[in-house]
């Protein structure tokens, strides 16, 4: 009996040792030398240096000469990135449907498009709540309102969009994309020439 419970405790202190500390400590170098910008966080820097966010991570813009995001559902406010979530709303949940509906009306308003042309990614969360990227369609169809708002050629912003989509991960994964951060800066760039 003793003798076994020798065995057990080794081999509890053992998987502990290998799970618990070196194959963490494995992972944490391996992505520290293989992808240096991810593992740091994805952090994008301002002109004077300072954190301004990470491309992994939405943040909020509501003004007009902004690209916006998808709508979030982490936190109580949106946006907050120490509370990951999705609001676990099912398709025919009245929260959701009157949420959706909300958001049509205010992209109807905001954007001047018709109902059946809004793209879904436009009114509803993604999973995590926190997903920086929006569909080139939904990208395309804000170019005339930020546009306006910056006294810019509709053609210039939509030139500056098409070449911020993303392709497709190894050619077959995931969809066509746009970073809103990364878009945003680089419309702020161009504004400030």
């Amino acid at each position: 009996m003793r003798r076994a419970l020798l065995i057990s405790l080794r081999m509890a202190v053992v998987t502990i040792v290998l799970t618990g500390l070196i194959y963490p400590v494995v992972v944490w170098g391996l992505g520290a030398v293989l992808f240096p910008k991810q593992a740091a966080g994805s952090l994008v820097k301002g002109a004077d240096g300072s954190v301004i966010g990470s491309s992994l991570i939405a943040q909020s813009f509501t003004a007009d000469k902004y690209f916006h995001p998808r709508p979030s559902a982490a936190g109580a406010h949106g946006y907050d990135a120490m509370s990951s979530g999705a609001s676990n709303l099912g398709p025919t949940n009245r929260v959701l449907v009157s949420a959706v509906q909300t958001r049509v009306a205010e992209v109807e308003r905001m954007d001047g498009v018709t109902k059946g042309s809004v793209p879904v990614d436009m009114v509803t969360s993604s999973a995590s709540g926190l997903d920086p990227d929006i569909s080139p369609d939904n990208a395309y169809l804000q170019a005339a309102r930020v546009a306006k708002a910056r006294s810019l050629p509709a053609v210039r912003v939509r030139e500056l969009v098409a070449a911020h989509i993303a392709p497709r991960q190894l050619g077959f994964l995931g969809e066509p994309r746009v970073n809103v951060l990364e878009l945003n800066l680089a419309l702020d760039g161009l504004s400030s020439k």
